[in-house]
């Protein structure tokens, strides 16, 4: 349990103020693309060494940038968009990763890859998450601003010589190593949602981008202890108890948040009616 929860909270620290960035890029599916992307890979691992932390990592990242990279070059040159296209791969990612897992593991293994194993998580896996939270922080530390100008203006950033392409692929090998760290206990199906519940929860509590990443890695890291007491006491199943408590974070955010929820709005209405009244 305690090492669960280490485990979690780094997840939430790095992945979650990605998932706001993703929010703002409207690519919040391509999250949940991606996490299918690298499945192929940590699946040829595992066939390769096991449950070997290492060799399904190494999977995992080289695929999750295969898909990635693929993706940007058929929106690029054909006319497909590129959710469309990230659509395409991830879904033939998710048949293909399957189909190795079934073919030459067990249902159970098949279930650890899928779902995650996140209270067996051992000290090299929570290790791993930490590092890669660690790295993320840094990195959305130094490449702060053009990260928000990719997302709100990549044409200014491109005209002012700010490297769009290269902070764009930055970002998208970021969200995929957080991915890899992550599946290792949430598993590839839900491992996005520890990254975009708590973002998308995050729009109704604070209007700055700072502001959300911040009550992001917050709700992320509530969900990740609340979950974790459920399924400890309840006797239920992890990974779903932490995507269920996220999932009844954002619920609450969507009713009571501070900014646009559905009691804001409610309150606002008298007072913004009051002037046309008089």
């Amino acid at each position: 349990m305690r090492r669960a929860l280490a485990g979690c909270l780094s997840l939430a620290f790095g992945a979650c103020p990605l998932g706001v960035l993703l929010v703002l890029r409207r690519m919040s599916l391509v999250g949940d693309a991606m996490s299918h992307a690298i499945l192929p890979g940590a699946a040829v691992g595992f066939l390769l060494a096991g449950f070997s932390l290492v060799a399904m990592t190494i999977g995992g990242l080289m695929t999750g940038l295969a898909v990635a990279v693929l993706a940007g070059l058929v929106s690029r040159f054909t006319p497909l968009r590129e959710d469309a296209s990230f659509a395409a791969f991830y879904l033939s990612s998710l048949g293909l990763g399957v189909l190795l897992v079934s073919v030459h593991g067990s249902s159970i293994d098949l279930l650890h890859v899928l779902f995650g194993t996140v209270l067996a998580l051992d000290d090299p896996a929570v290790l791993l998450m930490a590092a890669i939270s660690t790295l993320t922080m840094a990195a959305l530390a130094v490449l702060y601003r053009p990260l928000i100008a990719e997302c709100l203006d990549p044409g200014f950033l491109r005209s002012v010589g700010g490297g769009g392409g290269t902070v764009h692929m930055l970002f998208v090998t970021l969200v995929v190593l957080n991915l890899v760290g992550g599946f290792q206990a949430l598993g590839t199906l839900m491992v996005v949602g520890i990254m975009m519940l708590p973002a998308a929860a995050s729009r109704f509590w604070a209007e700055t981008v700072p502001g959300q990443m911040g009550v992001s890695a917050a709700i992320g890291l509530v969900a990740s202890l609340v979950g974790l007491l459920v399924s400890y006491h309840g006797d239920l199943p992890a990974s779903p108890a932490i995507i269920l408590s996220a999932s009844a974070a954002y619920a609450v955010s969507v009713l009571f948040g501070r900014f646009d929820s559905i009691a804001a709005r409610v309150l606002r209405r008298p007072h913004a009616a009051h002037p046309a009244s008089q």
